[in-house]
């Protein structure tokens, strides 16, 4: 569902590591400079409190996402529910630490009100200055592609459809007959593998992407070899559209290079940010909940005979087992080598608890597995054990959402996949956002998804 733009994503990142770059600063530069134009305007001095925001506001939105390559719309619709997610954070930390007077209300009206249009005016600027850059002559680059198969349709469509990359698609080289080759690509051909060093050299070629499959390697070695008599700046891209790839990335390891396929996206800073969010996160929501969690105990065993708490058996991070805490909902515990889904009308469930199952209330003490470490506020929902076993047969790269700490919510639950998931295809769907989670990860993401759960807890039908 989602392989082909993230392949996209993250094999032409080269030429837009300049653009990455700028946009990973600009977002919190933005923000942190709209907060002191308006604390000027509101004739306020920076005090401590204030350069405590400005640093927790940096922390929060750095890196900046790449908006730059989205519709001006759907940047304005991201920007907007990015900054509403961060000031509903911003809001509970203030509440929670009491330290909401002392910040001026007009400052923070004004900034609260400017800042998304600050960033936007920024995106725009930076899409017509890319537009404008593209549209120079001398800024533009022509790329060829050796092989006119599917891989290289693809890579031919990539670099006429990222305009802002000033790439210009010239044509293809392929040995093969017609009959082997994409339609598309027989009236594109420029000839054989013996003529691209020359084109390359005569036509000023600028950029040669190799998408041959590996069992030609002597021809492309022979062809590296030729092209290195020329300038033209050199790309292999391996056929790995049939993978889920998810933070790929090339490392060097000991001097040699490593291209990653499939890896947590939190490994260092990112882990780092990860873990401190959901420690102080956690630590303010138990706080604040601590009230219900009473309350919600009492309801529970006043319903029924039984344990307040049900610990189930799932699998956390990298596979290992782990006990997760929830209200108990029903009458029975099942939680072991068979596990039956709960459905609409389940008589195992409770009166009781289903009013905390329709409302998510029963999943709090799961607050408590993320201050042990065992879960995050924000990942793939943990599934039984016995369904792990099930599904891992059934659905590809279903256990590469283990490759993060499970979550108490998720972009599949806030997407429509919450609750029952009776078809292969609703778990296949589910699975399918929880890897996009792990491709695009950032901590607006972690905002977005808790804002979104908040309102999904007080509307959601789906739930039981």
């Amino acid at each position: 569902m989602f392989n082909n733009r993230n392949y996209n994503r993250t094999f032409f990142n080269a030429p837009q590591s300049v653009t990455s770059f700028v946009a990973a600063f600009l977002e919190p530069f933005v923000t942190v400079l709209t907060l002191g134009v308006a604390m000027a305007w509101a004739d306020e001095p920076m005090g401590r409190a204030a350069m405590a925001l400005c640093l927790l506001v940096f922390a929060l939105t750095f890196p900046g996402r790449n908006r730059f390559e989205e519709s001006k719309l759907g940047a304005l619709i991201d920007i907007i529910g990015s900054w509403v997610s961060m000031l509903a954070i911003l809001w509970l930390c203030g509440y929670a630490t009491n330290s909401l007077m002392f910040f001026n209300f007009q400052a923070m009206l004004i900034w609260a009100v400017v800042t998304p249009g600050v960033q936007w005016a920024a995106v725009l600027l930076g899409k017509a200055i890319l537009r404008h850059r593209a549209s120079l002559p001398g800024a533009r680059r022509r790329a060829v592609v050796v092989g006119a198969g599917p891989l290289g349709g693809k890579v031919a469509r990539a670099l006429q459809n990222n305009r802002d990359q000033s790439a210009e698609f010239v044509g293809y080289f392929d040995d093969r007959t017609d009959s082997r080759v994409l339609p598309e690509a027989q009236s594109m051909r420029l000839g054989g593998l013996r003529d691209v060093a020359n084109y390359v050299y005569a036509h000023g070629i600028h950029e040669v992407y190799l998408t041959l499959p590996l069992g030609s390697q002597p021809r492309l070695v022979e062809l590296m070899e030729a092209l290195q008599g020329t300038t033209a700046s050199l790309y292999f891209v391996p056929d790995v559209f049939g993978i889920s790839i998810i933070q790929g990335r090339l490392q060097d390891m000991n001097g040699v290079p490593v291209v990653g396929i499939c890896e947590t996206p939190f490994t260092g800073t990112n882990e780092l940010v990860k873990r401190m969010s959901d420690i102080v996160l956690g630590s303010i929501i138990l706080l604040l909940i601590s009230p219900i969690l009473l309350g919600l105990a009492i309801g529970v065993k006043l319903s029924s005979p039984g344990p307040i708490i049900f610990k189930q058996r799932r699998n956390g991070l990298d596979g290992e087992e782990i006990v997760v805490y929830k209200f108990r909902s029903m009458r029975t515990q099942d939680n072991g080598a068979v596990v039956k889904q709960a459905t609409k009308g389940d008589p195992r469930i409770t009166p009781f608890g289903a009013f905390i199952r329709k409302t998510s209330l029963d999943e709090l003490p799961q607050f408590i597995n993320v201050l042990q470490g065992r879960m995050s506020i924000v990942g793939p929902r943990p599934h039984a054990v016995a369904h792990n076993e099930e599904y891992r047969r059934l659905i590809k790269a279903y256990m590469v959402r283990h490759k993060v700490r499970p979550g108490i919510t998720g972009w599949a639950q806030v997407n429509g996949y919450r609750g029952e998931t009776e078809t292969i295809d609703k778990m296949q769907a589910r699975v399918e956002y929880d890897l996009e989670y792990l491709r695009n990860w950032s901590l607006g993401l972690d905002l977005q998804i808790i804002i979104r759960t908040i309102r999904l807890m007080l509307f959601d039908r789906n739930a039981y």
